[in-house]
């Protein structure tokens, strides 16, 4: 005989684990429904990209990051990749990084850059700092933002010499580089937009904040004498430097003739302009880790500091559209003692961040 209670007890408990068993299936399969709808079939490539944060140091203002090109790790990743790849030039040799090398402060270290035919540019790659608080991009301001800048290397005759085709092509025969841009867009049809935004995210975490200055700012630590004297120098009429290298950027984002010719085999933003009051006129770059970015000017003309201080100094030359803030340009410039220039060097010196030519999160992947 058997017991009916026991049965029906035991038949209730079999009945209700069904009903478990089966709303957990149903659970489930909703569950890989809504994943794989971030999937691509036969690839497992799966976009769910990750919000990245930028830590604004103390002081900076706020970065304005474009609305259709958030930061994502997935994103700044890919644009991490890009940037050290020579995939992107025609015959493969040359990379961002090949102009803009971390060691020092992604500039270029020779006096004019040169493309993968061997043709020398008319300018020396600017130093890559805080460009995600930037305006304007290039010498001449060209561009007018890093996704903007980026679209042009890769097409330049006399830079990666490449087409954009092309450039898309040789990503998308690339196994890791389809992974990472769908990770980081959701798509593998990608083309240059996507690929200039990846780029961009990278460059926008390119941020240096720790130099002595930053830290005397901050309370950290003190000046020499020697430092203070350049201080008082840098940001008063005697060295006049503060008007165009402020902020604590130091660029003012702005154009200047600052007198280095009489006469210009480079027309700078008149290129751009086509304003003949534009003639001569350059973008202010940042004077953060000045100490690794020789040589300096558009053209790489100066090798050291010491030589652009005495060009400031005794150096300027007239021309029409020469920059009011240049002072006493009839004697050359602000006529400087050796003594003054060298505590304005100790004062430059403190804009030096070591840490940022060292951060492993903008080299190359190992």
């Amino acid at each position: 005989m058997y017991n009916l209670d026991l049965i029906l007890s035991v038949n209730s408990i079999f009945i209700s684990f069904v009903r478990f068993s089966t709303l957990l299936t149903i659970a489930l399969f909703f569950s890989c429904q809504k994943t794989n709808e971030k999937e691509i079939p036969g690839h497992g490539y799966i976009y769910d990209p990750k919000p990245f944060e930028l830590n604004i140091p103390t002081a900076f203002p706020v970065m304005i990051i474009p609305v259709d090109n958030p930061l994502t790790e997935e994103g700044i990743a890919l644009g991490r990749k890009l940037f050290h790849d020579p995939i992107l030039s025609a015959d493969n040799s040359q990379s961002c990084a090949s102009c803009h090398l971390q060691d020092f402060s992604f500039s270029d270290p020779n006096r004019l850059s040169t493309g993968i035919d061997g043709i020398e540019g008319k300018r020396n790659a600017m130093a890559l700092i805080n460009v995600g608080w930037l305006s304007h991009l290039n010498w001449d301001g060209i561009a007018k933002s890093l996704e903007e800048q980026a679209f042009e290397p890769v097409t330049n005759p006399v830079e990666m010499h490449n087409t954009w085709t092309e450039a898309v092509a040789s990503l998308k025969n690339d196994s890791t580089y389809k992974r990472m841009f769908f990770e980081a867009f959701g798509t593998l049809d990608f083309d240059s937009t996507q690929v200039v935004k990846a780029i961009a995210q990278f460059e926008r975490t390119l941020i240096s904040s720790n130099s002595k200055w930053d830290r005397y700012l901050r309370g950290e630590v003190s000046l020499t004498q020697s430092e203070s004297r350049g201080f008082e120098i840098f940001f008063t009429e005697k060295g006049d430097c503060f008007h165009c290298h402020t902020t604590i950027l130091f660029t003012d984002n702005d154009f200047h003739n600052n007198g280095l010719d009489a006469a210009f085999a480079d027309s700078g933003l008149y290129k751009v302009t086509g304003d003949p009051n534009d003639l001569g006129r350059f973008r202010t770059p940042t004077l953060r880790n000045a100490i690794f970015s020789a040589p300096y000017m558009h053209d790489g003309r100066f090798q050291t500091l010491e030589e652009v201080i005495n060009f400031y100094s005794e150096g300027l030359q007239y021309s029409e559209t020469i920059d009011p803030l240049m002072k006493n340009v009839d004697a050359g410039g602000v006529q400087l003692t050796e003594e003054e220039k060298f505590y304005l060097i100790a004062f430059l010196k403190t804009l030096t961040d070591s840490s940022y030519i060292q951060n492993s999160f903008y080299a190359p992947f190992n």
